[in-house]
């Protein structure tokens, strides 16, 4: 199962959750402090803004970086929980946790991915460029863009909702 969290309650979901793997995905790297118990190798750790286009002085997310962060949740064995983290809680984690989803499960419907986010997240948010570049990479045909589109924006908070989307 994946737990996404924000940055503040990175750690203390490691511990409760028992989680041998994490991606982050945060522009501010500099930030984030590996938790106890997670090996270098099973941390991903992917600099973004979230921001769906160009701006000056920002890194958007791109295709490396969908990349990388499918090529991770592939190669993990599921012994134990992945955390999913960014600086909120909101966006990018989300995203990373619903094409983590639709990598680790090919034939399962999108819509029903997103409206699991939904009913487990009020803040749930999924960044549209990562899934847009995701939904292109694992060849869902506009399906995870319309699934994301069709659950709506997130209730507005700060801080995101810890939550649990389990991988079916």
């Amino acid at each position: 199962m994946i737990h996404v969290c924000s940055l503040a309650r990175l750690h203390q979901t490691v511990i409760e959750t028992r989680a041998r793997h994490v991606v982050t995905l945060l522009r501010d790297t500099d930030l984030v402090v590996r938790p106890d118990g997670i090996a270098a190798d099973n941390h991903l750790i992917l600099g973004m803004d979230d921001i769906v286009e160009h701006i000056e002085g920002q890194t958007a997310p791109a295709q490396e970086h969908v990349a990388r962060l499918i090529a991770f949740v592939q190669a993990w064995d599921r012994a134990a929980p992945m955390v999913v983290h960014c600086y909120a809680g909101i966006s990018r984690s989300t995203a990373g946790a619903f094409v983590a989803a639709c990598a680790l499960n090919p034939k399962r419907d999108e819509l029903q991915i997103a409206q699991d986010i939904r009913r487990a997240s009020r803040t749930a948010q999924p960044n549209a460029r990562i899934v847009s570049l995701a939904d292109r990479m694992l060849g869902r045909e506009g399906r995870m863009v319309r699934a994301v589109e069709t659950i709506g924006p997130g209730t507005g908070a700060y801080e995101g909702d810890p939550f649990r989307l389990d991988i079916k």
